[in-house]
């Protein structure tokens, strides 16, 4: 396990710092990840870790922008330690979709693919038993 995990499970009250999908309904803990990459210059300290299932670390990668094909330039990667969540996302309880609402959202939700069909039926779940939002 992470050395960091405790400190950072703590700090994110065991959610995905990227789609705040309950740590609680999975059966292994998630990742600490580097929000920007070591292969990008990022650093191995708790400013630059963030809590993350297994879905969007692995979809996020060495990410840090994606283009929107509305501007077609390349917009940052939503940024945990920097941002608040919810000034980028909105939950639609009744379909479980995260929507983004700025360009910063859209782009996270766009490649960590946050509403595929796995995703929202894990959420969905979560929703009904009152563990998320």
């Amino acid at each position: 396990m992470n050395p960091y995990y405790v400190a950072i499970a703590k700090r994110a009250n065991h959610r995905c710092e990227y789609c705040q999908a309950p740590e609680i309904v999975f059966n292994f803990p998630f990742e600490v990840e580097h929000i920007i990459p070591i292969s990008r210059q990022g650093i191995n300290a708790p400013d630059n870790l963030a809590l993350s299932c297994r879905s969007c670390n692995l979809r996020k990668g060495s990410r840090i922008t994606g283009n929107l094909a509305a501007l077609n330039s390349n917009v940052a990667v939503f940024h945990p330690r920097n941002e608040k969540w919810h000034e980028h996302f909105y939950v639609n309880t009744e379909i479980g979709a995260i929507i983004g609402i700025t360009q910063t959202g859209e782009v996270t939700v766009k490649y960590l693919e946050m509403n595929s069909p796995a995703q929202v039926g894990a959420r969905q779940l979560s929703i009904r038993l009152g563990l998320f939002p």
